[in-house]
């Protein structure tokens, strides 16, 4: 079996010392090395296929060279978000492009196994993006605070940190108002989450915006509450259909609007003959539901990709700060219709 290249054989090759190659390999800026002798050692390194050790290098560089993605949601929930992917694959885009890997920590609502501070404090990741930002949570509060790197992956009032984010409000106020130049005037709106993920606060008040500008009064019967996924969409349909009468339904997760149709399926009522409905995110099988889904089209790979750069330049700034919001695009498919005549 052919032996490991060791630094020690680079720095022949190269006719250095092994401190030149550490210094060289491990991104020492502090360390005055003429251009000539790095580009002397790099060669000497791509020719042996030398790769430094991981945690060595870590220790001689002071950082893991790890961006840590942290979801707030249970790994179930995480598994059927059909959105996710994308956004993976846009910000694993962006580290690479920096020599960085990227790991995913996904938490549960509360209890012990939320905890994710020890990422950054303990030096497990240089960086980390916060997807879906509680408002109840003090650890992000916290290392905000003590001037750790975070990029919110949403947004929350009042907290320094930089944010990438789509605009949620605008997004859904357009589903809404979609659904009103079609004629129709009482209209329900099932979050995508529990009221305290900023995400669906934005986006209940994008529904709250459409109906005022219309003239609607607002409806709290007409408001329910999902979590994530189709079954809490279901559940949060039987509600609505249990208490009160609509025409539309703004279902803010197309994987919620997936439970949804369900429901009202399972209800007897036809949709759009019956219900109308409009979800958000695009998710790629929204165009094969049946009927194919009208929805609010975020760019999923475009914001991991910001989020990833944003971090990076968090990395290298401490002060670096700003917000990018992306815009949506309502996409109508045939799950839309106008009213039928009573």
């Amino acid at each position: 079996m052919r032996r490991r290249p060791t630094s020690a054989d680079v720095a022949t090759q190269a006719g250095v010392s092994r401190t030149t190659v550490s210094f060289v390999l491990n991104g020492r800026a502090d360390v005055s090395i003429p251009a000539e002798t790095r580009q002397r050692v790099l060669r000497a390194a791509e020719t042996l296929g030398y790769h430094p050790h991981a945690p060595a290098r870590q220790l001689a560089g002071g950082r893991s060279h790890v961006l840590a993605l942290v979801l707030r949601q249970t790994s179930e929930q995480i598994a059927a978000d059909a959105v996710l992917a994308e956004t993976l694959r846009g910000l694993a885009h962006a580290a690479r492009g920096q020599g960085f890997r990227v790991m995913v920590e996904p938490l549960s609502h509360d209890g012990p196994d939320a905890t994710y501070a020890g990422l950054l404090r303990a030096q497990h990741a240089d960086g980390l993006i916060i997807s879906g930002p509680r408002i109840d949570d003090p650890q992000l509060t916290a290392l905000v605070r003590d001037g750790f790197p975070v990029v919110l992956q949403g947004a929350l009032p009042g907290l320094d940190a930089p944010s990438v984010d789509v605009d949620n409000v605008a997004g859904a106020r357009g589903a809404v108002e979609h659904l009103l130049a079609l004629g129709h005037r009482r209209i329900a709106c099932i979050t995508n989450a529990p009221l305290v993920y900023t995400a669906a606060i934005e986006r209940l008040e994008g529904y709250r915006q459409a109906l005022a500008g219309a003239g609607i009064a607002e409806d709290p019967d007409l408001i329910a509450t999902a979590d994530f996924d189709a079954p809490s969409g279901h559940a949060a349909m039987v509600g609505l259909l249990a208490r009160t009468h609509f025409e539309a339904v703004f279902a803010a997760s197309d994987v919620v609007a997936l439970g949804a149709i369900g429901a009202l399926r399972e209800a007897g009522k036809r949709v759009p003959d019956d219900v109308s409905v409009v979800g958000f995110d695009d998710i790629p099988l929204s165009a094969f539901f049946d009927p194919p889904l009208t929805t609010v089209r975020l760019p999923a790979f475009e914001l991991g990709q910001a989020a990833g750069r944003a971090l990076l330049e968090r990395v290298a700034d401490p002060a670096a700060t700003g917000r990018v919001l992306l815009p949506t695009e309502l996409i109508v498919r045939a799950s839309t219709a106008p009213p039928r005549p009573a």
